[in-house]
């Protein structure tokens, strides 16, 4: 139901630093304009009479979830086209996913579509409801290791770079970079106009190649770990340093992991926390099509055969066994971090909303439950699964 109005009572509501315990949240046309405790709440005899009320009866209020990496969910890949990421999007708030970055990587599903370019234009002119697009995360086209991607060919040129973001407008077209790839640092400024992140990912680049593109702005490590191989030592007894390494020396680079337990071990995950700070680390999904289906055997991401043994396990290609994305969702991604990074639920909050809206520069208007905020939110039960999400201020998912 959409409406003006929307007051949230009763409700513990993720703070800053600490949960802020039986609090109501005020929201008129789609933004917070009050968090208060809600024994001072008193709407008095009439007032706030078009408004809709949720008791939520001592449930969690968090803020929504912003996936930085998502290639499908429930059975559907976004680059199969708008119907497709139509889909996804009414899908995801069932997950607590407010806004989401769809992947797309190089080539064509549809036969519909000539290129790659006219199948983004499309997909960035599709009318979506429930989860919303900022952007897309240009996986592939400027990337040195394919890790489980396939099409990607050596055109490393301004025009190129320039035709993907015309096709993505009025959307933000994000892009995936290796450090080692042939003049990427004269790429990145055109890449990083109006604000943009970059993403560094799927690289075998060295410590001073990969220095070079941060110095440059590329400030974000996506799937970090993972398709980020080890360099190996340079004589026996003297550790290698390449990609990984720089990443995790500079404090002004943000990262992102797929926690499913299996992509990546969650002691490099607290390690990451250690170095660089509980606002500095990010979870995605990086979900391929089997995301929110049951357990099963599915063809996926660039029309690979995967299985995924449990529900929000790894993608795996059915005959190599190879990671190939993962069935994680957001929701899952939460609990995980509760339970395998030993946090406290506001802190886990924080890294898929405040820290997520941070690199995609919304951090004035996502990411927290705060006065002049959008109301993006969802309630959560003990067991920290979403009852409701709301979007703009309106219920995009109620269980």
């Amino acid at each position: 139901m959409k409406t003006g109005r929307l007051i949230i009572t009763h409700a513990c509501v993720a703070g800053r630093d600490n949960f802020l315990g039986d609090y109501s949240v005020v929201c008129e046309n789609g933004r917070i304009i009050d968090v208060l405790p809600s024994r001072l709440f008193n709407a008095g005899p009439g007032a706030f009479v078009d408004a809709a009320f949720v008791d939520a009866k001592g449930q969690y209020l968090v803020p929504g979830f912003i996936d930085l990496h998502m290639h499908g969910f429930g059975g559907k890949l976004a680059k199969q086209g708008p119907a497709a990421l139509a889909a996804i999007c009414r899908e995801l708030p069932r997950c607590g996913v407010t806004a989401v970055l769809p992947a797309i990587t190089p080539g064509v599903l549809d036969s519909e579509y000539k290129d790659e370019y006219s199948l983004l234009e499309d997909l960035a002119k599709t009318k979506t409801e429930g989860t919303e697009v900022p952007g897309f995360l240009l996986e592939g086209h400027f990337l040195k290791l394919t890790g489980a991607i396939q099409g990607m060919t050596p055109e490393y040129t301004p025009v190129k770079v320039q035709a993907l973001k015309k096709a993505a407008a009025p959307k933000r077209a994000v892009f995936g970079v290796s450090p080692e790839i042939p003049g990427i640092v004269s790429l990145l400024p055109g890449m990083l106009e109006g604000g943009t992140p970059a993403f560094i990912t799927h690289t075998c680049a060295d410590f001073e190649q990969t220095e070079n593109v941060i110095e440059a702005g590329a400030l974000h490590a996506t799937h970090f770990y993972d398709v980020f191989p080890y360099p190996g030592e340079q004589e026996p007894g003297v550790r290698g340093c390449g990609a990984a390494e720089a990443i995790m020396s500079k404090p002004q680079v943000t990262v992102d992991f797929i926690l499913d337990g299996e992509h990546v071990h969650p002691g490099a995950v607290k390690m990451a926390l250690a170095c660089k700070g509980f606002d500095k680390v990010c979870l995605i999904t990086d979900a391929n099509l089997n995301a929110g289906m049951p357990p099963g055997i599915y063809r996926g991401l660039e029309g690979t055969d995967i299985e995924m043994k449990y529900l929000g396990g790894p993608a795996r290609g059915l005959e190599t066994g190879g990671l190939t994305g993962s069935g994680l969702t957001m929701d899952l991604a939460l609990k995980n971090a509760v339970k395998m990074l030993d946090l406290p639920l506001y802190r886990a909050a924080a890294l898929v909303s405040a820290n997520p809206a941070t690199v995609l520069g919304l951090d004035n208007e996502r990411g927290r439950i705060e006065t002049g905020y959008r109301a993006d939110f969802n309630l959560l039960d003990r067991d920290l699964n979403v009852t409701a999400c709301y979007i703009n201020g309106n219920c995009a998912y109620m269980a």
